[in-house]
């Protein structure tokens, strides 16, 4: 199967089906083994009826046993042969399905990591979601057409040669059956796939909603908004629900055809036979061998219209993979080269002006304006920044990521050791190397873990005021952390994402609300010790607290997105209203 860290080729991304066929070209070995060992597997099902015709045939009829035991013994080594080629067959096609499924992955994720900050602003969560979750899988499924279902149709033109030799009436009917059944099962198909799209899409609607439902529950309930947003998600589920019993109805049919169709086929073609055999037509042990091909023929014939419920619902879960595949990273045409010096990063919109060198305070009534000039800073959203004589969309992707950190306060924790997680190549962080939700480009000068030493790492977490994190636990810096740092608290996560971007080190650094979920205590610390260690350093952060504000060496005061007033937060103070008012409101929130 696939490495996980090789790599998984260039996807087919003209449409679902051409994806389908390339997963099965990226592993043309095990594929011809899978349809070959499911060919002869299958063949020799049909072997059976033929050896029981000539047991009865020159064996029981006539008395003899030697014959009899012959083909007796033949069968029963047929038979086991069989068994264990069903087992390889197994085998084989699971090996199939899980290199598709863990391939697809693969491919999704890289691309994932290649959109970085894109990838919320082009795709939805809950289409990421459900294609992890679910289209993978289905994807998955529909190879089982490589080993069973192309054995199903070498076992079908065999069973037809072999029932050659018995008559050619009985022949004919099997050769017009199949395409009948082709015929009642196409329109099913094709509306399965058109209802199986559907349903799937409002999957993705659905699965967004929860997201963020689940992480802005505090806040609606605060604001009374709840129940407005559960009797939104209540219409929601109440129409995947219906669209489900749609996609049920549907399958439910191709699942009985596939089932009932079979067994009317037998019997027609058993009471042909058997009306032959009253006539004299062909022998009992020719009407046992019939039987017996026909018997056989069911499972083909079910593996047919299997084809087509599992196709249909791959090529659907392969074309939303293609979809996400298509979308596109913005574009770095970037090549002038940026400032050999510290120089003044300038974002007109806001007016917001940051010194090199200085420790700069974005103050705003609504955060999020602050979070939105930290994201043109740092070139995740489409601005006219100057970073000096230079536009920074001027500048090329990688020289902006290796200098310029954008620290969210949010960002992503992985699974990992404390010295992996703050400094480790599983530590991502938003702009050296990473965005905030863990995807991004890579650093160009991304250092494993092992060659930043413990004590660096120990002073870094002094800086961040996290040296009573690193004391508690018990193995120090090797202690196991849980994803997202589950087992620690939220101050004590926040205080690691600081020390993570210390640790980084880069020239400019934009820090969002990196104080909000601490005490006032720590938070003063955490305030003059950023201002010691970034001493020299570009700095911002965007904050209310006047703790964090008092240590500014500037404040801008933003009001709806636009800088009010700059000066220092004691002149702020004196000679902004709205801005005491600001400060005054998050005193008041601390001290509740």
């Amino acid at each position: 199967m696939i490495d996980a860290y090789g790599d998984p080729g260039t996807p087919d991304r003209r449409d679902g089906w051409h994806y389908l066929w390339w997963l099965v070209r990226r592993q043309p070995g095990r594929s011809v083994a899978g349809a070959a060992l499911g060919s002869v597997w299958m063949v020799l099902l049909s072997a059976t009826p033929y050896l029981m015709a000539r047991a009865v045939d020159e064996g029981l009829t006539p008395g003899d046993t030697g014959a009899l035991t012959l083909w007796t013994s033949l069968m029963v080594a047929v038979g086991a042969f069989n068994a264990w080629l069903g087992i390889l067959r197994h085998r084989t096609m699971t090996r199939v399905r899980m290199d598709a499924n863990f391939r697809t992955v693969k491919v999704v994720v890289d691309h994932a990591v290649r959109l970085g900050a894109a990838l919320p602003r082009r795709v939805g969560a809950g289409e990421v979601v459900t294609i992890g979750v679910g289209d993978v899988q289905q994807i998955a499924s529909a190879l089982t057409v490589i080993g069973p279902g192309v054995g199903a149709v070498v076992a079908y033109l065999a069973v037809t040669g072999l029932l050659l030799t018995v008559s050619v009436r009985l022949t004919l009917v099997v050769l017009v059956g199949m395409p009948l059944i082709a015929v009642l099962v196409g329109p099913l198909t094709r509306r399965l796939q058109g209802v199986e799209a559907e349903y799937r899409e409002r999957q993705g609607v659905l699965t967004a909603r929860i997201g963020d439902l689940a992480g802005g529950l505090r806040v609606l309930n605060g604001l009374g908004g709840k129940g407005l947003f559960a009797d939104a998600f209540r219409r929601d589920s109440a129409r995947l629900r219906a669209q489900g019993y749609r996609v049920g109805a549907v399958t439910s049919w191709m699942q009985a055809l596939g089932l009932g169709l079979p067994t009317l086929y037998l019997a027609v073609v058993t009471w042909l036979a058997a009306r032959m055999a009253a006539q004299g037509t062909i022998t009992v042990g020719e009407l046992v061998s019939v039987y017996g091909y026909v018997a056989v023929l069911v499972r083909p014939v079910s593996f047919f219209v299997d084809w087509g419920y599992q196709l249909g619902r791959g090529a659907v879960a392969a074309r939303r993979v293609v979809r996400l595949l298509r979308v596109e990273p913005e574009p770095d045409t970037g090549t002038a080269q940026a400032p050999a010096e510290p120089s003044v990063l300038y974002e007109p919109e806001s007016g917001v002006r940051v010194l090199p060198g200085r420790l700069t305070a974005l103050a705003a009534d609504r955060p999020a304006d602050a979070t939105t000039v930290v994201d043109r800073l740092g070139r995740y959203e489409p601005s006219a920044v100057t970073w000096g004589d230079v536009r920074l969309d001027d500048i090329p992707l990688p020289q902006v990521r290796a200098r310029i950190l954008v620290a969210d306060h949010e960002a992503d924790l992985f699974a990992g050791t404390l010295r992996e997680v703050i400094g480790g190549p599983a530590a991502p962080l938003k702009g050296a190397g990473t965005h905030a939700t863990g995807h991004d480009e890579p650093a160009p000068a991304e250092r494993p873990s092992d060659a930043r030493p413990d004590a660096h790492m120990t002073r870094v977490l002094h800086m961040a005021a996290a040296d009573d994190i690193l004391t508690a636990l018990p193995a120090g810096l090797d202690t196991p952390m849980d994803a997202q740092a589950r087992n620690l608290s939220g101050g004590q996560r926040q205080r690691i994402r600081l020390a993570r971007a210390l640790l980084a080190d880069p020239e400019v650094l934009l820090a969002v609300e990196p104080t909000s979920a601490l005490d006032a205590h720590t938070e003063a610390v955490v305030a003059d010790r950023l201002r010691e260690s970034r001493r020299g350093r570009t700095t911002v952060v965007t904050t209310t607290s006047p703790l964090v504000l008092d240590r500014a060496d500037t404040v801008h005061y933003l009001v709806d997105g636009k800088v009010a007033a700059t000066g220092s937060h004691q002149r702020l103070l004196a000679e902004e209203p709205g801005y005491r008012a600001l400060v005054a409101r998050d005193t008041e929130e601390a001290a509740r």
